[in-house]
């Protein structure tokens, strides 16, 4: 017989944080920054744990100079080669402890991915990442992965649910990456009906991770500053986002002029278009998952990576927590049917 769980799961856009009496002065007395041991690699990271997502539109060398510079993190995109991170690395050492190298899980990402390490040693962080985190073949990849490198941060994901995380975490993995399906250029709800309502999955997965020592990342569904701090106030230690971040000039392809107005192509990569250009097209026992847009140019990213910031300080002064690791002890969420007025159309 199927199962129906019968609990109420939120998404961001169910809830609002509930402000609280706060002694902080001023947002600038909020610190972002977080210092995080993690529990199989023993290495310390400290940033602003905010990530661009390692689609190959956002996770690109270009973002990662510019976000770096303000302590925020980048998952780079998987088909750099080994003598472009080569150069990169020479001209930007100080860019390395906010990158990640990511890889899937075929024969030809372990073998990519194991020249780029050699190449870059000083490259700690590994982003192992599929669509599906549910498989057996996913699990020993990553007990494979950890056996090779034991001294490096391992991302894992993405799943959803509280027992997979402990799974990954035991098999080796740091930081899991939470989030199936709500990505704004994600299908995978529409074509296979799979998911997990994002807050909700935060929440329970964080619980998980945290009794094990383990951390996670909030990986989709965030579509401003406000979205992103209740990410982090449900306990998430990382937040990763695509396309905020999507639309810049740190973003890989041309800019697209339509009308005199100018655009930059964003897609998934799990869509036809991602598909067509890294593996010769979609493969016949399979559909398309991702969506292609065109998202208005937005200029250099560095306006909005302040957006996002000003808004975390701002969030946390609202509940009152003096550094954004407080955050999620000082959250109350309130349940809500409308979050904005938008009898003038939505923000810009």
């Amino acid at each position: 017989m199927p199962n129906i769980i019968n609990d109420v799961k939120l998404d961001f856009k169910d809830v609002l944080l509930r402000p609280k009496r706060s002694t902080l002065k001023s947002r600038s007395d909020v610190d972002l920054c977080r210092e995080i041991t993690f529990r199989n690699s023993k290495r310390t990271y400290r940033g602003v744990p905010v990530m661009a997502s390692n689609m190959d539109t956002v996770g690109t060398f270009e973002m990662a100079k510019a976000l770096s510079k303000h302590g925020l993190f980048v998952t780079m995109h998987k088909y750099y080669t080994c003598d472009e991170w080569k150069e990169f690395a020479i001209q930007n050492p100080e860019c390395l402890k906010n990158m990640a190298a990511s890889s899937g899980t075929g024969n030809e990402d372990f073998e990519r991915l194991s020249s780029v390490l050699a190449a870059v040693p000083e490259l700690t962080f590994i982003c192992i990442d599929v669509a599906n985190g549910y498989s057996q073949h996913f699990v020993e990849y990553v007990r494979k992965v950890r056996s090779k490198y034991p001294d490096h941060t391992i991302i894992a994901g993405n799943v959803v649910t509280g027992e997979m995380v402990e799974e990954l975490i035991l098999s080796g993995a740091d930081i899991i990456k939470v989030g199936i399906g709500p990505g704004s250029v994600c299908t995978t709800r529409m074509k296979t009906g799979v998911g997990y309502p994002q807050l909700s999955a935060v929440i329970e997965c964080a619980d998980a991770a945290h009794g094990l020592k383990g951390h996670i990342i909030s990986d989709g569904g965030c579509t401003c500053p406000g979205d992103i701090a209740k990410a982090f106030g449900a306990g998430a230690d990382f937040v990763m986002a695509g396309g905020m971040f999507a639309g810049h000039d740190e973003c890989s392809g041309e800019v697209i002029v339509k009308n005199d107005q100018k655009f930059k192509l964003f897609y998934g990569m799990a869509s036809r278009t991602a598909m067509q250009k890294h593996a010769g097209g979609v493969a016949d026992y399979r559909s398309s998952e991702g969506k292609t847009v065109e998202v208005p140019y937005r200029g250099p990213v560095e306006a909005t990576l302040l957006d996002i910031m000003g808004g975390l300080r701002s969030a946390c002064t609202y509940v009152g927590a003096s550094r954004l690791q407080e955050l999620p002890k000082r959250a109350t969420f309130i349940r809500c049917t409308q979050q904005l007025n938008n009898i003038y159309g939505p923000p810009m």
